[in-house]
This record gives C-alpha cells, sequence and structure tokens, in this order.
C-alpha cells in the first residue's frame, strides 16, 4: 500500500471508530493582578524635570521617582552635559495611615534618565497612598512632586 492509501484508511478507521476519549475538564487559571503606573504632574527641580510614580499590582504598591532633561540643550551648550551631583528624597505613606518608607540619598545625573525606588509594600484596598519626590543640588533647592493613587483591589 502507497503513503497515500494508508494515509486515507487510518483516517477512515478513525471516523468509523467510537469516540472514547474524554477531554478531562481543565481548571481556570487564577488572573493574573494587572499593574497600573499612575503619575503625578511632572515638575522642574534642580534645572531637570521630574516625577513621582506609583505601580500598583492588587494591594502591593511601588514608588519611584524619574530624573530627565527638562527639553533639548540650549543652542552652543556643551554637549554632553557635565555630570551634575543631586540629592534625591522619595517618600511615600497611606493616608491616614502609617508610613511606607522613604529613601534619600546621592544621584549622579548626566543625560540619560535616573530612576529612583525603593519605597512600597502592600496595602489595605480601598486606600489611598500619597508620595513624595524631590530633587536638589548644591546651588538649587528642591520643589517637590506628589502624586495620591487610590489602591482598587
Amino acid at each position: 500500500m502507497n503513503r497515500t492509501a494508508l494515509a486515507v484508511a487510518a483516517a477512515a478507521a478513525l471516523l468509523a471508530a467510537p469516540a472514547t476519549a474524554v477531554a478531562a475538564p481543565v481548571a481556570a487559571a487564577p488572573a493574573a493582578a494587572t499593574k497600573t503606573t499612575t503619575c503625578g504632574a511632572s515638575g522642574l527641580q534642580a534645572g531637570l524635570m521630574t516625577k513621582v510614580c506609583a505601580d500598583v499590582t492588587g494591594d502591593d504598591v511601588q514608588l519611584w521617582g524619574q530624573i530627565s532633561l527638562a527639553g533639548p540643550p540650549s543652542p552652543g551648550t556643551p554637549w554632553p552635559p557635565r555630570p551634575e551631583e543631586l540629592i534625591t528624597s522619595l517618600s511615600a505613606d497611606v493616608v491616614g495611615g502609617n508610613a511606607l518608607g522613604a529613601v534619600r540619598g546621592g544621584t549622579v545625573f548626566t543625560v540619560s534618565a535616573v530612576r529612583v525606588g525603593g519605597v512600597g509594600g502592600k496595602v489595605a484596598c480601598g486606600s489611598t497612598v500619597h508620595a513624595s519626590f524631590s530633587v536638589s543640588s548644591f546651588s538649587r533647592f528642591s520643589a517637590p512632586v506628589t502624586v495620591d493613587v487610590p489602591v482598587v483591589c
């Protein structure tokens, strides 16, 4: 018998045979929590653009601040700019509740965006988290940017 005849005979045998195989029920996989990122309004601090954001996944909240160039350099500005030593502070708390933490430290900014994190934790559903991010340098004071994020589970 050639291959085509064998394939036709096998298919006919399968169609004629009673179906005895039953598919096992498949348990539904638990729905994965979706990560939602919310950022507050950006602001200028130490001559740079800053913002503070919160990543919320279920009842877990992770906060971060970002530092980036405020725009293209002015004509005649040396490129790349010299590195700038910055002092950063990121803090967060549950409104009417406990603090989620704070980090303060030095950061060197050159051209690429810098992300500062390390604050967060589990928060009760229905709570609101308030976060603040400030950036200052030797000659410039900070004007913190903030965000208020509801935790909807």
